[in-house]
């Protein structure tokens, strides 16, 4: 009898060991709502206090309570999330963004099993999950806009704490490419799919999550890049985006400052409407990055060194040729007169005197400017 117990007890332990590490995280989805009651969104994962959200209409709030027990997190608004002006984008064609130099991103996919049920016909699949057919939809979007994509098909298995470490090195591998910005791609856990279900224009598609981890160096810099991609979402394909989630972690974004996760739907809604929302997504990153004026995203890379600066060289350089050559004519003339000035002297006075000459001649023409007239010689 003990030995069947036992027998039954390894089985179960192994099955528990099997499972998809995002299976038990289902079960961590938070709701969070505001001080007073009213539902805000769903978040797959612990909420902790100190967590902070930017809703779909740009508002800010911070987790001020969190309640285990039924899952759910109290946020307090903190007011409007002060979202980047992206008025250049009405001004766009008139900026030579072709200018800017080698374009590149790299993508990457930390939960390599993450699928979705419609399409893939299950939301997780160990080899090789649905979440690389996005990840390739989303790259080629990108390179027909120009964009050279380093898109890394190295998995990660399991889907446990220990994929970011694992994913990590994945991530340091494509920053030695120098991509102007490195994007882990995923797929929500929620089970709600009208939580991203949406309609961008005519055509139905799925929203975009944007998540920035909160402990890492950069969080800062990558929270504004998720706000630069929000905004220029809003402006030209609203209800694109989801919201911006700022959570614990760092999702290896402590490597980059240009740095963000996305979340492509959620494993139940159909794949195919979330492939579609990558073709709107391209565009909207690429302007993020690369459109609109000097001094925006595209100007650097991804570890914020200065990696396109060659695209405002030939206008500096070409002002500073004119203002050199404007410089050297004043220069000359002077000296030309200077000359003519010492030959007239000479020839004036037979050489006796030339130079007093000259100092009087030159203090005259110059009003007194560059000296004390000299006394003449009756």
């Amino acid at each position: 009898m003990k030995k069947i117990v036992f027998i039954l007890l390894s089985c179960f332990f192994c099955a528990a060991l099997l499972l998809p590490g995002h299976a038990a995280a289902e079960m961590d989805v938070y709701t969070l709502v505001d001080e007073d009651g009213n539902r805000l969104t769903q978040y797959q994962g612990e909420c902790d206090e100190g967590d902070e959200y930017i809703s779909g209409d740009n508002l800010h709030y911070r987790v001020t309570a969190v309640d285990k027990q039924s899952h759910t997190a109290t946020a307090k608004l903190l007011g409007d999330a002060g979202m980047p002006d992206v008025s250049w984008l009405d001004m766009q064609e008139s900026t030579p963004v072709s200018a800017m130099g080698d374009k590149k991103i790299a993508l990457y996919c930390t939960h390599s099993d993450e699928s979705y049920i419609e399409g893939d016909g299950s939301e997780s699949k160990e080899e090789r999950g649905g979440i690389y057919d996005v990840a390739q939809a989303f790259a080629e979007s990108l390179e027909k806009l120009g964009v050279t994509v380093e898109r890394s098909e190295a998995t990660h298995h399991p889907h446990d704490a220990g994929a970011y470490r694992r994913s990590r090195q994945t991530a340091v591998e494509l920053l030695k490419q120098q991509p102007n910005a490195i994007l882990d791609i995923h797929r929500d856990g929620i089970p709600d799919p009208d939580e991203y279900a949406t309609t961008v224009g005519n055509e139905k598609m799925s929203k975009i999550r944007l998540l920035v981890g909160k402990s890492n160096q950069n969080k800062d810099a990558n929270l504004s890049f998720a706000k630069q991609i929000k905004a220029v979402a809003d402006k030209i394909y609203p209800n694109l985006i989801k919201d911006i989630y700022m959570g614990k972690g760092s999702y290896n974004q402590d490597l980059a400052p240009r740095s963000v996760l996305l979340e492509f739907g959620t494993h139940t809604l159909n794949k195919e409407l979330v492939l579609k929302s990558a073709v709107p997504l391209s565009e909207v990153v690429y302007k993020a990055l690369y459109g609109g004026v000097i001094g925006s995203a595209g100007t650097s890379d991804a570890s914020g060194k200065a990696a396109h600066a060659q695209a405002q060289e030939p206008e500096t350089v070409q002002g500073a040729q004119q203002d050199n050559t404007g410089s050297s004519w004043v220069i000359w003339l002077i000296v030309a007169l200077i000359a003519g000035l010492g030959i007239f002297a000479f020839l004036s006075t037979g050489g006796k005197g030339a130079g007093s000459k000259l100092g009087r001649s030159f203090s005259e023409m110059t009003g007194g400017l560059f000296g004390k007239k000299p006394p003449r010689d009756d």
